[in-house]
Formats: structure tokens, C-alpha cells, sequence
């Protein structure tokens, strides 16, 4: 048996996918998370959809995750190009465990799968941020080693400006959804369940990946900086250059007028 989780977009419009999904399938929808359900041959599989882009899929067969994806896509915010594909298996056993990747659950109950599927999406979603972040620094890596081997950065201000608003989109992205890899809402009615959700936190080392998250996206912002810097710099020498030339002129003009007599 397998759980699978999608991230696919940077946030749902979980109302009017909700609406969407009822024409198809049995829908309810609870503590910001749709809940769907498909009779399966021996079971019955499940759907789980999170506000911040991501679904589980327990038990649910590839041509109906197909469909489902097709079915979300006007749904989606800001739709990734890649979206992180999260592969478990699970079996049924004396006591939860979770073990390379593998799943064992004590029984066979929708609110414990629930309970499985949110450290699992929040880790989905984090490694969509990671990736968000090792491309920005694949991409801007040469900046800082140019800036250390010439002195300047090989830019122009248009093409600086440019850097400086996407940095900015991508950091605010990430910033203002950090708040979904806090402990959910979920727990708070269901108590029983939260040793459960924080020893499968610790288990996908969410806490140490958002802390050294923290620290990528700090220097992030000395990037941004530096880039803010270089465009000032640009921007004086250019004024530098404009007052020496407008002195130029004025002495050529006083050469002409009080020396050569022309003006």
C-alpha cells in the first residue's frame, strides 16, 4: 500500500475546489483541509488537500490521481513547473513507526492518516522551498565571484533592478508561507494525535530544514543587499561622471568666451 504527496502550486482556493471536487466525489472539508474518499478493491482510499498546494493520496490509483490533478488546476496559485512527488509506503502493525520511508500504522482509520499526511505535506512543501532556494543560488552564483575577482558586477542597472525584484518575489514567497511548518490547527482539537504529528516532525527533520531554510534565506538578503549596493554604486558613478562632463563644458565655454573671444 502507498501514500503519495503532491506538492503542485504555492497555495489552493480551497472553496471553489471544493465545489469542483463534489460533482465528482465525496467531499468534506475540516480545519482547512478537504477530505475525499474513493472505495478502493480492498479499501478505501483517500484524498487530503492542504490550503498551501499540496495533497496525500492513500491508496489511490495513478488514472485517479491523474484526474485529480487535471481537476485542481484552476485551482492552483501560482502553479510550480516541477511539482514534488513524496513516495511512502505503509503497512499495519502493533504501534506507529516510520522507517525508510515506510509507514506502519496501528489501525486502519481516517483521522490517523490525516494525522500522518500533515508532517508528510509540510515536508513536501518544504523541499519545493529548498529547491526555490538552491536554484536562486545556482543561478546568482557567479554574481558574488565575479564581485570578489573584478571588483563590480557584470550587470547593468535594468538587469540589476531585474535580480533585485525577483530575489524579492522569491523571498517574500517563502517568508510569508513559513508559517504553514508550524504545528497544525488540526492537533488543537485532536490532542491524542500530536505526540504523533511532532515524533514524525522529528523523524523528517522539519525543524532543523526550516532552521537552515532561516539561514539560506538570510543570505539571501545579504545577496539582495549587495545587489542594492552595486546598483547604488552605479547610480553615483554614473552622477560622477555626468558632473565631470558638466564641468568639462562649462570650462570649454569660459575658454571660448574670456580666452578665444568666440562667444
Amino acid at each position: 500500500m502507498q501514500c503519495q504527496v503532491y506538492c503542485t502550486a504555492l497555495s489552493y482556493d480551497l472553496k471553489p475546489l471544493q465545489e469542483s471536487l463534489s460533482r465528482l466525489y465525496g467531499v468534506k472539508k475540516t480545519d482547512n483541509v478537504i477530505r475525499i474518499e474513493i472505495p478502493a478493491e480492498t479499501t478505501l482510499g483517500h484524498i487530503f488537500f492542504f490550503s498551501y498546494g499540496t495533497f496525500a493520496c492513500w491508496d489511490i490509483k495513478p488514472e485517479i490521481i491523474d484526474a485529480v490533478r487535471a481537476e485542481i488546476k484552476p485551482f492552483e496559485n501560482y502553479p510550480l513547473d516541477v511539482s514534488e512527488i513524496d513516495t511512502y509506503s505503509y503497512s499495519y502493525g502493533k504501534k506507529v513507526a516510520f522507517l525508510d520511508d515506510e509507514l506502519i500504522l496501528p489501525e486502519d482509520s481516517t483521522e490517523l492518516k490525516l494525522a500522518f499526511s500533515q508532517p508528510l505535506a509540510q515536508s513536501a512543501k518544504l523541499s519545493t522551498f529548498e529547491l526555490t532556494i538552491q536554484n536562486i543560488f545556482r543561478k546568482t552564483k557567479h554574481l558574488p565571484e565575479h564581485l570578489a575577482k573584478y571588483g563590480n558586477i557584470p550587470l547593468s542597472r535594468r538587469q540589476i533592478r531585474q535580480q533585485i525584484g525577483q530575489l524579492f518575489l522569491e523571498r517574500s514567497s517563502i517568508n510569508l508561507s513559513l508559517d504553514i511548518l508550524d504545528t497544525p490547527s488540526f492537533f488543537w482539537e485532536h490532542p491524542h494525535l500530536e505526540n504523533l504529528y511532532h515524533n514524525m516532525a522529528g523523524q523528517l527533520d522539519l525543524e532543523e530544514r526550516t532552521h537552515s531554510l532561516n539561514q539560506q534565506l538570510d543570505v539571501l538578503h545579504d545577496l539582495f543587499e549587495m545587489l542594492g549596493s552595486e546598483l547604488k554604486d552605479k547610480h553615483s558613478h554614473r552622477l560622477e561622471w555626468a558632473i565631470i562632463y558638466l564641468i568639462i563644458i562649462e570650462v570649454l565655454l569660459l575658454l571660448f568666451h574670456d580666452v578665444l573671444n568666440v562667444i
